[in-house]
């Protein structure tokens, strides 16, 4: 859900875009919404959305795009951990938006949506609007407001409001269910989820809620009607992302399980010489303490809205303890 902002400027330069100048669209113009898929790196394994304004008659493809952030901001680290980091809408040609993504043999689907020229132009000129210096930045956030609730948001104001769905989707399933479908539900990645998260991400979701994953918005695009009843789409070409896949050999629950060996092992060796060593309870108790730290941080000084205490934090002294609880039953 991410693009570097030194890509989009170089984009910006070599194809010499002028969009505060732009002119009205043509009647042969259409506007697209762009669904990119997963990437390996785990930014990118929501994947991302954009907006497509193709013009024929005034030679203008171009895509816009709520993902962009610069590495090189002041403190960009500091302000990534509290969620301070403010991403801008990016404007670049069409064949270097795809560019990054045939590279990484990534497909992009695209959705023609079924407007008249007013509403076009409605589209259009809130895109120019929203690229005003002024108006691009925003701070983001992986929930309520991101690369794919801006392009939503933007395409029903300008309609009036007016776009319903019979999509359900995962409407009334938590966050923390609807995350592990893109993160794998075996992948370390998920089990530091769920220890990051507290008990707002097990709150089910409502309509709208669940739009903030780019496949979940191009799904509910795809049967979404206007208030006459007519579809909105005009064409589409989508299709499920793929299943995320963990090797036996790779899951976090194996580690769990070779963590509990190995403090079972030194457990019973103590036993056996019957002197309890604490060295292997202050190893594990460094980082654990550490990851306490972090969530309580998180959860009292950020604005990450899903992170907090929860009893999946237990998982871990638990396993701990039970391996360790040999020594005392004789």
């Amino acid at each position: 859900m991410l693009h570097s902002l030194r890509l989009h400027m170089i984009c910006l330069l070599l194809c010499g875009l002028s969009l505060l100048q732009a002119q009205a669209l043509s009647e042969r113009a259409r506007v697209s919404l762009l669904t990119c898929t997963p990437g390996q790196e785990l930014y990118a394994r929501y994947g991302h959305t954009a907006i497509r304004v193709c013009d024929p008659e005034n030679d203008l493809d171009l895509v816009f795009n709520y993902g962009i952030f610069d590495f090189e901001t002041d403190h960009f680290y500091w302000k990534f951990v509290r969620g301070e980091t403010w991403y801008e809408l990016g404007a670049t040609r069409m064949p270097w938006f795809m560019s990054e993504y045939v590279m990484e043999q990534r497909p992009v689907y695209e959705q023609v949506l079924r407007l008249d020229s007013v509403q076009r132009e409605a589209i259009w000129q809130a895109l120019l609007q929203n690229y005003q210096p002024a108006n691009r930045h925003y701070l983001y956030n992986f929930v309520f407001d991101n690369c794919a609730t801006r392009p939503y948001e933007l395409i029903r104001q300008s309609l009036g409001g007016t776009i319903r769905s019979e999509y359900e989707g995962y409407k009334g399933q938590t966050y923390r269910r609807f995350l592990r479908h893109y993160t794998g539900a075996h992948t370390w990645a998920n089990a530091g989820i769920n220890l990051l998260f507290g008990r707002r991400a097990d709150q089910p979701m409502n309509d709208r809620q669940r739009l903030f994953l780019p496949e979940e918005l191009m799904h509910y695009m795809d049967q979404a009607t206007l208030a006459d009843g007519s579809p909105l789409l005009d064409s589409s070409n989508s299709a499920p992302f793929a299943t995320v896949r963990t090797p036996w050999y790779a899951t976090w629950e194996l580690g769990l399980a070779m963590y509990f060996l190995l403090v079972l092992c030194v457990t019973l060796y103590d036993r056996r010489r019957g002197r309890f060593c604490p060295a292997i309870d202050i190893i594990a108790a460094v980082p654990y303490t550490l990851l306490l730290l972090l969530v309580a941080f998180l959860t009292f000084f950020s604005c990450h809205p899903l992170v907090g205490f929860g009893w999946r934090l237990l998982i871990i002294p638990i396993t701990h303890l039970c391996a360790r609880i040999v020594y005392i039953v004789r």
